[in-house]
């Protein structure tokens, strides 16, 4: 059984680099429903050893109540991502969550739980869809036993296509992700909306993502949280809907 994919998750995902001014403030306060540490691309590499250490004091120190807490490693086929795995194991308090990035086989997930899974910790993986290698073979990366859910990653995908990263272009490939997710029944979050300051921008995308399939989408921002909240919070008719068996 995955333990995992019965833990509830939420709407809303602020991302914010592991390095930031006063991460614990920002966890106690911002409206996210997940605060995700980055230690990936928004960590320098001189800086990641900084940014393992920064992340687990902000495990270690995780107020009551504060919503719940991520961690976005490195890639696995990179030496900063395999001594993530290593740091992560021996956090005193470890993150429930663990967004792995540049998935592309169902055996990255594998590789993650092989390294993190005990008998008292067992973390929910989700995988950041991010290559056209990635959505070619969605059908056997959501069938990973450990995977908890998708991200799409529209900013790689289009850097590695050398396309827009505009919503009409992207469109088929966040339509077969959803698909994927569907089939697996998985929850699957949109890409951010980069435009920090072009909120009615935020809702267009968000509304279309929710009327793909998207179960959320991950902000870069504070201020985008409520726009994204607001569109993806369902109304009571729908959460009751999705309480049935």
């Amino acid at each position: 059984m995955n333990v995992a994919k019965d833990m509830p998750v939420g709407h809303a995902w602020f991302i914010t680099p592991a390095t930031a001014d006063h991460p614990c403030k920002t966890v106690e306060t911002c409206a996210a429903d997940v605060v995700v540490l980055d230690i990936e691309d928004s960590v320098a590499p001189a800086l990641k050893q900084i940014a393992r250490e920064r992340a687990e004091q902000v495990f270690a120190q995780q107020a009551a109540g504060a919503c719940a807490l991520g961690m976005r490693i490195n890639a696995l086929t990179t030496v900063e991502g395999v001594q993530d795995l290593i740091a992560l194991a021996q956090y005193a308090v470890k993150p429930p969550i663990i967004l792995v990035p540049k998935v592309e086989s169902a055996r990255d997930v594998e590789i993650v739980a092989g390294r993190l899974d005990t008998a008292a910790y067992t973390p929910q993986i989700y995988a950041l869809i991010e290559t056209p290698r990635a959505v070619d073979v969605l059908s056997s990366i959501v069938k990973a036993e450990r995977l908890s859910g998708l991200f799409f990653g529209a900013g790689d995908y289009a850097k590695l296509l050398g396309c827009d990263v505009s919503w009409e272009v992207l469109l088929d490939a966040r339509s077969r992700l959803v698909a994927s997710a569907a089939v697996a029944g998985l929850p699957v979050l949109d890409a951010p909306f980069f435009d920090t300051q072009d909120l009615a921008g935020l809702q267009r995308e968000a509304e279309k993502g929710r009327a793909l399939g998207f179960f959320g989408k991950v902000a870069v921002h504070p201020r985008q949280l409520p726009v994204i909240t607001s569109v993806f919070q369902p109304c009571g008719g729908q959460t009751a809907q999705a309480g049935r068996p």
